[in-house]
């Protein structure tokens, strides 16, 4: 039964769960309460040392974003091929995928400049990965250094109140319920005003210099209060944050960035979309 001024259910969870059938809503298809390869399927791979397996979510474009930086840093060795995964259609369960990241999430990295094949797997590992293997977007002075794995790991704990919880109840749940979504508005509306607070004192998330910080926490809560994932910048009321609103308008307009957005993408104008990125080529033609 549900309280139709509230919209709380009187559901009691039972003494021992089982999966009886998919919980409803965007990405239900998805879930399983199993680990491990569902089907075998070996992952496509192309010319260069790095190999990028991802997609265009707020996740999936720290990587590419990174890479793209880095090679408008001058940095050739970075050169990628990047490969859609569509999590829609359970391409995270493959074989060749799972072997790459057993968790089966977005993204995932091989690297294959060395004598064997390595493996990187979790968003701000596969940042810190690349950030240390080409020194880069990553200060050498331990304090400084620090200071930006401060913010990267604080945004590995955040982002899943903002995606998973604020994000699923918000935008994509099955039914709208006040009570969560009450909850993870307080919270993420916390963590942007920690945000805006810590930006009022510096211009980038680790201090004077664009770091892997920035490149981590924008995707999520950049591009939030510009209202490009959830549409829920005027919900929480995103122009009452005006350090974060200047520090994410002034990434969003870096051309790494724009780049870096459209590589794994598979929706939207096709102008901004790059599906399979091997060169700078790809991007001819798009919306830069």
């Amino acid at each position: 039964m549900t309280d139709t001024t509230t919209g709380q259910t009187g559901w009691q969870p039972p003494k021992v769960w089982t999966f009886d059938a998919e919980t409803g809503g965007t990405w239900a298809k998805t879930n399983r309460p199993t680990a491990g390869a569902q089907y075998d399927r070996a992952l496509p791979e192309g010319s260069h040392a790095l190999q990028l397996y991802s997609l265009a979510t707020p996740n999936g474009v720290k990587v590419s974003i990174l890479l793209e930086e880095l090679l408008d840093a001058g940095i050739s060795a970075a050169e990628y091929d990047a490969w859609p995964i569509r999590i829609s259609d359970s391409d995270q369960f493959s074989s060749g995928f799972v072997a790459v990241n057993p968790n089966s999430k977005i993204p995932a990295l091989v690297d294959r400049s060395g004598p064997a094949p390595v493996r990187v797997f979790e968003s701000g590992h596969i940042l810190l990965y690349l950030a240390e293997k080409f020194g880069a977007f990553l200060p050498a002075d331990p304090a400084r250094k620090t200071e930006v794995l401060n913010w990267l790991f604080w945004l590995q704990g955040a982002a899943p109140f903002a995606g998973g919880g604020f994000g699923h109840f918000y935008a994509y749940a099955p039914e709208k319920y006040e009570y969560p979504i009450n909850r993870y508005t307080m919270e993420v509306k916390r963590q942007l005003d920690l945000l805006d607070q810590l930006l009022a004192d510096r211009p980038y998330i680790g201090g004077a210099d664009y770091t892997i910080a920035d490149i981590a926490i924008w995707p999520w809560y950049g591009q939030m209060v510009l209202n490009r994932v959830y549409n829920a910048a005027e919900f929480l009321d995103a122009g009452r944050y005006k350090n974060v609103l200047r520090w994410a308008t002034e990434i969003a307009a870096r051309p790494a960035v724009r780049r870096g957005l459209m590589v794994t993408r598979t929706w939207g104008e096709e102008a901004e979309q790059v599906p399979e990125r091997h060169s700078p080529a790809d991007f001819a033609g798009k919306n830069l």
